[in-house]
């Protein structure tokens, strides 16, 4: 029986609607039994959040099945020296952080963190960049740099904050393998017998490749068939769309 790790966004849905087969996909994994982590790199949703938007979407799932970057962010600071965070982000973000014992202040912080927010600013900018060129530790919960419609993501937030210090954040999300070890441990897994699932070969492929899994890609969102030859790795399947998968 593999542990199953899946994408959300190209593999079950597009801007919140079903791709078809999707859910008939994952209510096929869980009634078999599987161990089932659905992972995203977006941190502005709690499990909670993500729970209710497959829902709507004709997919239901229990809530302790989704593990996001916020969460995982909260489990990679714990393994590390320091409590105190400025944060850069929405309420999923903090709540993860106040959970893993953080406090949230911009006196003397050990981290800065950045997450996603429509409410970046100067003032923010400001702050960070002083902090990381004074030692704070820089972290971020993924390298996107940008998500549907070219809404800013992670990882251009993060860029002005590098620009001034010249200090780059260590990204929790994917492609880094940080974020699958980090899931594997939420349900006790191991990388030999799980396989992921993704539609991005250079983040949930990568990951997966990374962390020595087996790899699913799906060819419907991100990465297309034309795009595998670009990559110097190879994902092991290859499928249109999560309802053809038939390998788990």
């Amino acid at each position: 029986m593999k542990n199953i790790i899946c994408d959300i966004d190209g593999v079950l849905l597009h801007d919140n609607k079903l791709i078809l087969g999707s859910d008939k996909f994952i209510h096929r994994v869980l009634d078999q039994g599987n161990p089932l982590v659905i992972l995203t790199n977006y941190p502005v949703q709690t499990g909670k959040d993500l729970q209710n938007r497959l829902s709507a979407a004709g997919i239901d799932v229990p809530e302790e099945c989704f593990y996001t970057s916020a969460m995982a962010t909260a489990d990679f600071l714990k393994h590390q020296e320091g409590s105190k965070a400025f944060v850069i982000g929405e309420g999923a973000l903090t709540h993860e952080l106040y959970k893993a014992g953080f406090t949230i202040t911009d006196i003397n912080p050990d981290f800065v963190i950045v997450g996603e927010t429509r409410s970046y600013n100067w003032d923010m900018i400001h702050k960070a960049a002083g902090f990381v060129a004074r030692g704070a530790r820089f972290i971020a919960t993924n390298p996107d740099t940008h998500g549907p419609a070219y809404s800013p993501a992670c990882g251009a937030l993060c860029s002005p904050i590098e620009r001034i210090t010249g200090k780059k954040p260590f990204y929790v999300g994917k492609p880094s393998s940080w974020i699958i070890r980090s899931a594997l441990n939420h349900i006790d897994g191991h990388s030999e017998n799980t396989v992921i699932i993704g539609d991005n070969m250079r983040t949930d492929i990568l990951a997966g490749f990374q962390a020595g899994l087996e790899t699913i890609l799906v060819t419907s969102g991100v990465s297309k068939l034309e795009d595998i030859d670009k990559e110097p790795f190879r994902p092991n399947h290859v499928f249109a769309c999560a309802g053809d998968i038939d390998v788990v």
